[in-house]
């Protein structure tokens, strides 16, 4: 199968194939292959209407004005005037440091806010991202080897909700990079390149440049497709334990407080460990409290006290948990 072929049968697969959409391109390989299929797509009637999106992190100075020229051009390159193309600067490094935020998340969320908002303006159904086999493999690896849960270890879902009636997707992620780029040579399709991807410094470019093709030359050549995988049966499994979480959620939450949530205790002895840090983490999102700083024996630590001997622990950014009588009490104190 074509990897054109293979985006056309994706949509179809999500029930997409009709719905106007967005095509994040920052300009790179993988990016621009796939805003090229997708474009191909809407014009042989095989995909909704498509607009191209490129957001400036303007982390790398002319380099990354010239990713925004080249995404610009991409209407006159193609001969395609009537293709459109929305872009956005913003200073993240500033404003992590404004906010506090390790760079790579404040760029992560300022970036995919901008593209629901791009999407709800345009009345796209979905937003889609490049990334292949290859990008998820190296992220069940990263996640792998920096201890990461099962979430974590289910790397990145072909499809997420970003807000109601707009998904993000996933087309190429059971695409390899070298087919991605021979894709690109035989459209004959110029790309940008992003330096920094060279920089091992990063532990995802070692894994990329180093890790993957020694565990593949030397243990598995076909260990990008075992990763996928393996990623996509614990994607299952994490999706099944937050659905059961959920309602666990939902039969022990009573009324708040003021700002404090209240959970009932004695559903929540009864439930395994397992469970009870699920509901957890869905909790902490649904909120908006911070997740990265919670480790998983702070997790743990969580859970015991929802299933244990009363008392109150205090958690990273803030968070509060108290166990008093029977009833659980989960509050976030803004910091002094």
């Amino acid at each position: 199968m074509t990897l054109l072929d293979h985006v056309a049968e994706f949509f179809q697969r999500q029930g997409l194939a009709a719905r106007p959409g967005v095509v994040a391109v920052s300009g790179g390989p993988d990016s621009v292959a796939l805003a090229h299929a997708c474009v191909t797509l809407w014009r042989g009637q095989r995909l909704g209407s498509v607009v191209l999106a490129h957001f400036n992190h303007l982390l790398r100075g002319a380099e990354s004005d010239a990713d925004e020229t080249f995404v610009q051009n991409l209407p006159t390159t193609w001969h395609l005037p009537a293709l459109v193309v929305h872009t956005h600067r913003l200073d993240v490094a500033r404003l992590a440091k404004e906010t506090g935020d390790n760079l790579e998340n404040a760029a992560r969320q300022a970036r995919y806010g901008w593209l629901t908002e791009v999407a709800r303006q345009t009345g796209s159904a979905w937003v889609a991202t490049g990334h292949s086999a290859d990008d998820q493999a190296e992220t069940v690896l990263h996640h792998f080897v920096r201890g990461s849960g099962l979430q974590g270890l289910a790397g990145m879902p072909p499809r997420r909700l970003l807000e109601s009636g707009i998904d993000l997707v996933r087309p190429m992620l059971m695409i390899r990079r070298a087919d991605v780029l021979a894709y690109l040579h035989e459209q004959a399709l110029s790309f940008r390149s992003d330096a920094s991807n060279d920089d091992l410094t990063f532990t995802r470019n070692r894994l990329r440049r180093e890790v993957l093709p020694l565990l593949e030359r030397a243990f598995n050549p076909n260990l990008v497709e075992v990763l996928g995988r393996t990623a996509a049966q614990l994607r299952d499994v994490q999706d099944d334990l937050a659905q059961r979480a959920a309602a666990l959620l939902q039969t022990v939450e009573r009324p708040r407080a003021g700002d404090i949530i209240v959970l009932a205790r004695v559903p929540l002895q009864a439930a395994s460990p397992m469970l009870v840090r699920e509901l957890l983490r869905l909790l902490w999102q649904r909120e908006g409290w911070p997740t990265g700083a919670m480790g998983f024996n702070d997790w743990q630590r969580a859970a015991a006290l929802m299933r244990g001997e009363p008392g109150g622990q205090d958690f990273p950014d803030g968070v509060q948990v108290r166990a008093i009588g029977q009833v659980i009490q989960l509050e976030r104190r803004p910091s002094s």
